[in-house]
């Protein structure tokens, strides 16, 4: 990515992280598989996605726990459990 289409895409943004929407939008975001840019972060956010791997599914267990409904397998047979879907 250029500087320009950097600069271009920040402008897309108002200048914002896309997740907190408050802070600086400073980090290219990528795809760690395909290289394909999502948006322009801000640090604490891009750290955030980065240390859940970029793992939409620990992202969305990550959401339901903040929303106070933790997803807690089931033990459904001895040694078997199912995760709440």
């Amino acid at each position: 990515m250029t500087e320009a289409e950097r600069d271009e895409l920040i402008g897309s943004q108002k200048g914002l992280c896309v997740i907190c929407l408050e802070a600086p939008a400073v980090h290219v975001d990528h795809c760690h598989e395909t290289g394909k840019v999502r948006g322009v972060l801000c640090f604490n956010c891009n750290s955030g996605i980065g240390k859940l791997g970029d793992d939409p599914d620990k992202t969305r267990r990550a959401t339901a726990y903040l929303e106070g409904n933790s997803w807690k397998p089931i033990l459904v047979a001895p040694g078997v459990y199912q995760l709440p879907s």
